[in-house]
């Protein structure tokens, strides 16, 4: 599994009708899109759910990495992105883990993702087996439709997402869901990745 998004963001005074717009009407483009597990279109718009920015932010589970490169350079897709907003940062994240939630049968509108460093005196396997844990935890809690985690061993920092069906405590930037797009969901291994 691959973890992957890219943030654009666009002007205080964006009209974001047009990213709902775009999401609408061409969003369903993705629905069988294979080696897709999970894209959730998730925006922040300014002075919603306390974001100080609007952003269209995509966040990407493949299930293949044929699939993620068919969309980003094999005429998939990205394009679109590229002529409507420029070349935006593709960050992305060796996947390590996926569960499902109590709710995964459900539209999440709520998507969460954490990020956070993994200090140089951590074992990366320790953080690893920590972060499956609290993945499981994450898991287990209401309104859950989906969860996973990623680490990037370039700059060694750890990725949770969590997609949702309702508004929960959990810590991380937040995310409105637009539509979400699961062809290959079921195709997700549970538990650790490794």
């Amino acid at each position: 599994m691959y973890a992957m998004q890219y943030e654009i963001t666009l002007p205080a005074d964006y009209d974001m009708s047009i990213i709902r717009h775009r999401v609408a009407t061409r969003g369903h483009r993705t629905d069988d899109f294979g080696g897709l597990g999970v894209k959730a279109y998730c925006v922040r718009e300014r002075g919603v759910g306390g974001s100080t920015v609007n952003q269209y932010a995509p966040f990407y589970l493949w299930h293949t990495i044929e699939g993620m490169n068919r969309f980003l350079w094999g005429g998939g897709g990205f394009q679109g992105i590229v002529t409507d907003f420029g070349r935006p940062r593709v960050r992305t994240w060796t996947g390590a883990g996926y569960a499902q939630g109590p709710d995964r049968q459900l539209e999440p509108t709520i998507a969460i993702r954490h990020t956070e460093p993994l200090p140089a005196d951590i074992d990366p396997i320790d953080a690893a087996r920590l972060e499956l844990s609290e993945m499981d935890k994450r898991s287990a809690t209401s309104g859950v439709v989906v969860t996973a985690f990623g680490i990037d061993p370039m700059v060694w920092e750890i990725v949770q997402f969590t997609l949702c069906s309702n508004d929960n405590d959990l810590s991380g930037i937040r995310y409105q869901v637009l539509h979400q797009s699961i062809p290959d969901r079921d195709r997700l291994a549970s538990g650790p990745h490794w």
